[in-house]
């Protein structure tokens, strides 16, 4: 299976073929297998600090939660599983509870400094973190402040790429001060550099301005 068969429902392609798009995504559904990540998702996904999970509630209705932490907190554990160690939040448990009855969930990927999004389709499983030590050192964050709960495992379906339209370019502040590093640090030693040269001046001043000196 891959992202064309799981997202293209019969309605879906009938609006397709209503609105003109239809034969392009026929093609695409012939000639693209995304269930397993290449190199360059493997690499967008270490570079993220934050997701989109989405699960279907019993009610029906789709719940959609931010996932955050360091760099690279969601793993890439093989070609076809990604796993994090999900942290103690506000314990009203709507995802974990979402996925006892519902183990279908949407991942969202958005890096607004590229202009990049990825869209993927996977199964999840909860796992106790005392049940899968193994798995859980593998996960672990270092110094990175947080309390682990439990251990979320991703096994994808398919996925996709979306197109830079409309997404705004935000920065972070670390972006931000990595970009201009450079003007950082010249800043820095002109500031050093003025210091120094207004100490020069003031004890040129008081030299100049002491009746004693010769």
């Amino acid at each position: 299976m891959n992202y064309p068969e799981i997202a293209f429902t019969e309605q879906v392609k009938i609006l397709q073929e209503k609105y003109g798009s239809r034969a392009s995504y026929a093609r695409m559904e012939q000639t693209r297998s995304t269930d397993v990540l290449t190199q360059d998702e493997v690499e967008f996904i270490a570079q993220q600090d934050y997701f989109y999970l989405s699960t279907i509630s019993e009610s029906g209705f789709p719940y959609i939660q931010f996932r955050g932490g360091p760099k690279g907190f969601l793993r890439v554990l093989d070609p076809s599983t990604l796993a994090f160690i999900d942290f103690e939040g506000n314990k009203q448990y709507i995802s974990t509870g979402n996925i006892v009855t519902n183990k279908k969930a949407a991942l969202f990927f958005l890096d607004q400094a590229a202009r990049a999004r990825l869209k993927m389709f996977a199964e999840v499983d909860v796992l106790p973190i005392s049940e899968n030590p193994e798995l859980a050192e593998k996960l672990e964050l270092g110094d990175y402040s947080f309390k682990a709960k439990r251990i979320m495992i991703f096994r994808i379906q398919g996925y996709d790429w979306n197109c830079p339209q409309h997404i705004t370019p935000r920065y972070t502040l670390p972006q931000v001060q990595d970009a201009f590093k450079d003007q950082i640090e010249s800043a820095k030693i002109l500031k050093v550099e003025n210091e120094l040269l207004k100490s020069q001046i003031r004890s040129l001043t008081e030299l100049n301005g002491n009746p004693g000196s010769g």
